[in-house]
């Protein structure tokens, strides 16, 4: 005899531990006065198949945690003024070509030390020259430093990587034997073209009317919808061209700051970004293998060491050339060391195309998800660096100073 029957919802159960979860480790890092990214990379890795076994199908939160990407890039493009941007034209497209070039040409010498085949370095060297514009872009505007000089740099570098990686996923097809179809290559063309078409109108007309803008300016329902409506259509019209959808809301989010439109879609959309952009960093945990990790902990432990101090020399060499001083040039390097979302596109297509064989595919996937987590970590080291360094010159000078007077 049954004296109590209880079913639960799993996506209703999923949902509370996440959030109890997110809670005690985001009050623990608030603590250390680390971003919440870690917890929700961490939380991530504890419930996946390969920690707790909680979550076994990652496919519908990856589909969420794209949805935060969308959210993510759309707010930034609300918070930038296109006439600025494009003054930073030099460091975006000059600086990732850099990058790209010379990380590949690093792995080709590494893969001729070790013997590996010549499009298994060329891929490795695209993997870990794109950075993180999730990551990124989140410590960027928790530091406010959005709209500094030093956000403005990387920014740039890290929207020409979004629109780069086009070309590199074509490369990656060719380099798999896979001949990418002409239709498809000529839709991205005129995609590209539309996209320059739209950003020059923005440029040109400065201020925007938006449809029905009078209409809804009290009704709070409908400024919802035309919100999304601007996220996620220019994130469609994007994905049909067979390029980034989160381009496509960055785009939107443009018009959005040319339309003047801005504080209400923060107070409309905001929410939303939150909890979808958690669910990436979530997505990025469940993809951590805890075994692979462990057996291989000395050759991930040495390849990210490299990896962190390679992409952090380069970076900064870059933000250099183009008249940073130095201490913003290195902390933009900081900013730029790790490895970012998109290599795990690269990765998942040459794995699928046999460039790379599954060792390496997990090797890359550990090394990505480690490389996010311990980004946070990396910056505020290379900030008190530098605020130390300061502070030795300080000194310096005012015992000069002493001296003098003395003399």
């Amino acid at each position: 005899m049954k004296i109590l029957s209880i079913s639960l919802d799993p996506t209703i159960a999923f949902l509370s531990i996440l959030a109890i979860l997110i809670i005690l480790v985001g009050l623990f890092l608030k603590r250390l006065k680390q971003p919440y990214i870690i917890g929700y990379i961490l939380v991530g890795a504890l419930l996946g198949k390969d920690g707790l076994g909680f979550i076994e199908d990652t496919a519908t939160i990856n589909h969420l945690g794209e949805i935060g990407i969308i959210l993510l890039l759309f707010f930034i493009g609300m918070e930038i003024s296109l006439p600025e941007f494009i003054k930073q034209w030099k460091v975006a497209a000059v600086g990732t070509f850099l990058q790209v070039g010379a990380s590949v040409l690093i792995l080709l010498g590494i893969g001729f030390f070790f013997d590996w085949q010549f499009k298994r370095s060329i891929i490795i060297g695209f993997i870990i020259a794109l950075s993180s514009s999730a990551v990124i872009i989140k410590l960027l505007a928790d530091k406010n430093l959005v709209n500094t000089r030093i956000g403005k740099n990387v920014l740039s570098i890290l929207l020409m990587q979004d629109i780069i990686i086009v070309p590199l996923l074509i490369i990656t097809s060719l380099l798999g034997g896979k001949e990418e179809p002409l239709g498809n290559l000529l839709l991205m063309l005129v995609g590209g073209i539309v996209i320059i078409i739209v950003l020059m109108y923005i440029y040109q007309k400065k201020n925007i009317v938006l449809p029905f803008s009078k209409n809804i300016e009290n009704d709070h329902e409908l400024q919802v919808f035309l919100a999304i409506f601007f996220c996620f259509g220019g994130a469609l019209i994007s994905s049909f061209f067979g390029l980034s959808a989160a381009l496509g809301a960055f785009v939107g989010g443009l018009l959005m700051h040319a339309s003047k439109a801005t504080k209400w879609i923060y107070d409309t959309l905001d929410s939303f970004r939150v909890l979808f952009v958690a669910l990436f960093f979530v997505s990025v945990g469940l993809q951590l293998d805890f075994d692979f990790v462990y057996q291989n902990a000395a050759a991930i432990s040495a390849v990210i060491f490299s990896v962190y101090v390679t992409n952090h020399l380069i970076n900064s060499l870059i933000l250099r050339i183009f008249s940073s001083p130095w201490r913003e040039a290195v902390l933009g390097g900081a900013f730029l060391a790790q490895i970012g979302e998109l290599s795990f596109l690269l990765g998942f297509s040459a794995f699928n195309l046999g460039i790379i064989e599954d060792y390496t595919y997990k090797f890359m996937i550990s090394l990505i998800s480690l490389t996010l987590i311990i980004s946070p970590f990396w910056i505020t080291l290379t900030e008190r660096l530098i605020a130390f360094q300061r502070i030795e010159k300080i000194k310096r000078f005012k015992k000069t100073v002493e001296k003098n007077i003395a003399e």
